[in-house]
């Protein structure tokens, strides 16, 4: 059984919102938990064939400049499925980052085996008095020290998967269990606020 704490944890920077748009992928950082420590990260930016907007580089840091010495998307994103392998992933904003995976590794013919969960749903859950779930908020309210710059890729994984393992950690204190399946991380993102402490009672007394 695959727990939630051994997954890959990543995040996309890109020119817009949608690759059904025509909005590609700058850059992936991405870190590799094994049982709750960071064994590998990824990072690298990637060059999506035409130049992006003054916004995007405001936005990121991330400049046309940088990018006309990166490597394609394509040789990125081969290097990437390879990275992964067979993990389950997590993003914070999951929808969204999952689009463009499948987009970029669709236009390679890759793909992936894993499943896909959710950091920002989950928070929702576990952190309900948080002012809201941004991954800059929750940096705040669970007092990690923030040293970095978010919106690059491979900070803001790191950033969600500190947040990640101590939401893990807050779930097995309260409810007195020793680990977590990413099944069950899974459901509890489908389950309305007010079932959240009847999903994990039952799942702590059937484990």
């Amino acid at each position: 059984m695959s727990m939630a704490d051994s997954v890959v944890v990543l995040d996309f920077e890109t020119t817009g919102l949608s690759p059904d748009m025509g909005d590609r992928a700058i850059e992936i950082g991405a870190v590799r938990l094994e049982n709750g420590e960071v064994v590998d990260h990824f990072q690298e930016l990637m060059n999506p064939g035409f130049r992006i907007s003054s916004f995007i580089e405001s936005y990121t840091g991330i400049t046309n400049a940088m990018l006309a010495g990166a490597a394609p998307c394509a040789e990125v994103m081969h290097r990437f499925a390879d990275f992964v392998g067979e993990q389950n992933m997590i993003a914070h904003n999951a929808s969204f980052d999952k689009r463009f995976l499948d987009a970029e590794l669709e236009a390679i013919s890759r793909s992936y085996v894993g499943e896909f969960s959710c950091s920002l749903l989950a928070s929702r859950r576990i952190f309900q008095d948080a002012p809201n779930h941004k991954l800059g908020t929750l940096v705040d309210y669970v007092n990690l020290s923030a040293e970095g710059t978010f919106h690059r890729a491979l900070y803001d994984a790191e950033m969600t998967a500190q947040v990640w393992m101590i939401m893990l950690s807050t779930i097995c204190e309260q409810y007195a269990m020793k680990e977590i399946p990413f099944s069950l991380v899974q459901k509890l993102n489908k389950t309305p606020k007010k079932s959240v402490h009847k999903l994990l009672s039952q799942s702590a007394s059937e484990g």
